[in-house]
């Protein structure tokens, strides 16, 4: 190769091409949400023609139902349904490996109408895991169900907060989330 050649490119496999499509578009996504976000930015994202978002993707919104697919399946794979101390490891495992994903599904999805149901169904898992695991904490049931649904949105908001401000204390925001728990916990309980 002389000096002014550029090195020759390699071919992605059809997997590997989809997932870096999928990718781009979760941080685009991400950045500004469903409808503001086209595909001509999406294909700026990705670094290749419009035309390759189309072979592998017969809409915007299939693609954004993909982006949203992988990081529920993220969430699902740390075992994440389910408020246990360990829980918060996890998620924020999740969250450090795919902020952009973390973003997408707990900032935009639930704004935006078409795909709201996917951040319903997670609210509803977790919520329903929670109360079970708060019943010997909270013996009274409409404050359980209040805590069941507020400690995973406290969660997810001081995450994303923890994100955006540039992840610091990446030592501490586990037990400092744990804190925080124990005290939303104690209030409801008191």
């Amino acid at each position: 190769m002389s000096a002014g050649e550029a090195p020759p490119r390699r071919l992605m496999r059809r997997a590997e091409r989809r997932q870096a499509l999928i990718d781009a578009a979760t941080r685009a996504f991400a950045r500004s949400g469903f409808a503001a976000t086209s595909l001509d930015d999406i294909a700026a994202e990705a670094g290749v023609a419009r035309d390759t978002i189309y072979r592998n993707f017969d809409t915007k919104s299939d693609l954004y139902r993909a982006a949203l697919s992988q990081i529920t399946s993220q969430l699902r794979e740390a075992s994440l349904i389910g408020h246990d101390p360990a829980s918060i490891d996890r998620m924020l495992s999740v969250a450090r490996r795919n902020p952009h994903g973390f973003r997408l599904l707990f900032r935009h999805a639930a704004r935006e109408p078409e795909f709201r149901a996917t951040i319903d169904e997670h609210r509803t898992a977790v919520t329903g895991t929670a109360e079970e695991q708060l019943r010997p904490f909270i013996p009274d049931p409409a404050q359980r169900q209040w805590a069941a649904q507020l400690l995973p949105t406290i969660t997810t908001e001081v995450i994303i907060t923890w994100l955006d401000a540039g992840q610091p204390g990446p030592e501490r925001i586990a037990d400092t989330l744990r804190e925080i728990q124990r005290s939303v916990i104690r209030a409801i309980r008191h």
